[in-house]
């Protein structure tokens, strides 16, 4: 069954378009190296937890929108070879802290139990 690597972040409001040209390019180069599938969504309707939430989570601040985004591999394998080459290809040499603090990101990769389309 696939793999999925899932992220949570802080974006400031205004550099919206700048995260999404960074996102655009960071998909395709993800795509070009085995991911199926790469999901970007800017928070729209993130309400504040009683005892946590997607805002707590990234210490998102006055300003900030929370993005949540996920790419979809294969398998655990693909994912693995895929990263190791995103890793080594000198055009992923992006500037994020430019856009975002990737201090506050939270990734991780994920089994995939239910898959219902």
């Amino acid at each position: 069954m696939s793999y999925v690597d899932g992220f949570v972040v802080p974006v400031p409001a205004g550099k919206k378009d700048a995260y999404r040209k960074m996102a655009e390019e960071a998909a395709a180069l993800f795509k070009e190296h085995g991911a199926t599938h790469v999901v970007e969504c800017w928070g729209d309707e993130v309400p504040d937890g009683k005892v946590t939430d997607f805002k707590g989570a990234v210490k998102a601040e006055a300003g900030e929108v929370v993005v949540f985004s996920w790419i979809f591999w294969s398998s655990k394998q693909a994912r693995d070879e895929g990263n190791e080459k995103i890793m080594k290809d000198p055009r992923m040499k992006m500037d994020m802290n430019s856009v975002f603090d990737g201090k506050r990101m939270i990734y991780g990769g994920f089994d995939v139990l239910v898959d219902v389309r």
